[in-house]
């Protein structure tokens, strides 16, 4: 490495030179020298306290992480011959997990001879969109894959 293009520890370029003066610079200002940009023609360097600058940028990323929400998607199984009392319990199942604003997906689990009567499945889903039209909006309609069919609802933005 012939050269360096250098920057001084407020910001300011010191302009290209060989890598000892550079060193040099950086031991006098008691800091690291640390190369930014590998790729560039010359190659450029900072002067910083490397140290600071790694601890400063791990508290970044703890505050970045606390601020984030992880939404997780909630799975909600049925029959189509379920019951009104076990459908309206799958339902109530269904609102608290969209009002703690993760994402539901609600499945019909067809057995034997159910696969020819899918359209039931297919009505069972719309009707349990419907009564959470107030909390979540409707993502995927109803599908059949195999012997699932599924929907997913996504919790309304407040």
């Amino acid at each position: 490495m012939p050269e360096i293009r250098l920057i001084g520890d407020n910001g300011e370029q010191l302009g290209i030179m060989p890598p000892a003066e550079a060193m040099k610079i950086a031991e006098s200002k008691e800091k690291d020298l640390v190369m930014i940009a590998a790729g560039g023609k010359p190659p450029v360097c900072k002067i910083m306290d490397y140290g600071k600058y790694r601890f400063e940028q791990s508290k970044r990323e703890k505050e970045a992480k606390k601020k984030q929400r992880v939404i997780e998607i909630k799975e909600i199984r049925m029959s189509p011959s379920i019951g009104d009392n076990d459908f309206n319990t799958k339902l109530r199942a269904g609102q608290k997990f969209l009002a703690e604003g993760n994402r539901l997906k609600v499945t019909i689990r067809f057995r034997g001879r159910e696969m020819a009567h899918t359209h039931l499945g297919e009505q069972l889903l719309r009707d349990y969109a419907a009564k959470c039209t107030d909390l979540a909006s409707m993502d995927k309609n109803p599908k059949l894959e195999g012997r699932n069919m599924s929907m997913f609802l996504s919790p309304k933005q407040k």
